[in-house]
């Protein structure tokens, strides 16, 4: 897959961020998105059926998909940020599983796969094996459903290594200093780039600093 030598490097570094934050994640949560915005274009994406959640942390989004699920599969990779998702979200429609979807390959399939805030945490050299296996995931006719930062949001970020990895800083309440992949891209950036994965796209951007889209695999159509 054309693996860059420290990408799994990185992404164990980001996963081991997000366990250190689950505790405080929560704390300003709706001051540093527009909630109630981003809740208004998820009900406008077109999710249905059987679905599967991606990197759904603390579970802000999970109700609002089990309510348009037939029935929900809610996963994340960090167990601490599982758990609290699970104590938020008390749906019988709703099942929790730990899944590091980079070491990781779908028994069951679905109509839906989302994923909200996720799609620029994947490093570049894994987009290839990150769709690969998305498209293992879906039933016929399927869609990747997704949600995210826009390109704007690269005033805000503090790179690591400018002109290096795609590395942003995070720091903690207590100062620790961790770290996070951050890959932006334009509305018909990413359309591109999943066109030459094989996948039809459309993305657009829901306000000045995010965007929402969806994705059908091109074979599906043969």
């Amino acid at each position: 897959m054309g693996e860059a030598p420290d990408s799994r490097r990185w992404l164990d570094r980001q996963l081991a961020y997000y366990r250190a934050r689950a505790i405080e994640y929560d704390d300003d949560y709706e001051q540093r998105i527009p909630v109630p915005l981003l809740q208004q274009a998820l009900a406008e994406l077109p999710i249905a059926g059987d679905v599967l959640e991606l990197a759904c942390g603390t579970g802000w989004w999970t109700p609002l998909l089990a309510a348009r699920a037939r029935a929900l599969t809610a996963s994340d990779a960090a167990p601490e940020t599982l758990e609290i998702a699970r104590q938020r979200v008390r749906d019988p429609r709703v099942r929790f599983q730990q899944i590091d979807v980079f070491d990781w390959r779908p028994r069951e399939r679905y109509d839906t796969v989302f994923f909200g805030f996720w799609l620029t945490h994947v490093p570049p050299d894994r987009m290839p094996e990150f769709w690969a296996v998305l498209r293992g995931a879906l039933r016929l006719g399927g869609r990747v459903v997704f949600m995210d930062d826009g390109p704007a949001k690269a005033q805000i970020e503090e790179l690591l290594e400018p002109g290096g990895p795609p590395l942003v800083r995070r720091r903690l309440r207590d100062g620790a200093e961790h770290c996070a992949v951050k890959v932006l891209y334009e509305p018909d950036e990413l359309a591109s780039v999943l066109s030459e994965l094989g996948w039809d796209a459309e993305v657009r951007m829901v306000d000045g600093y995010h965007l929402t889209g969806w994705a059908t695999w091109r074979g599906d159509r043969r």
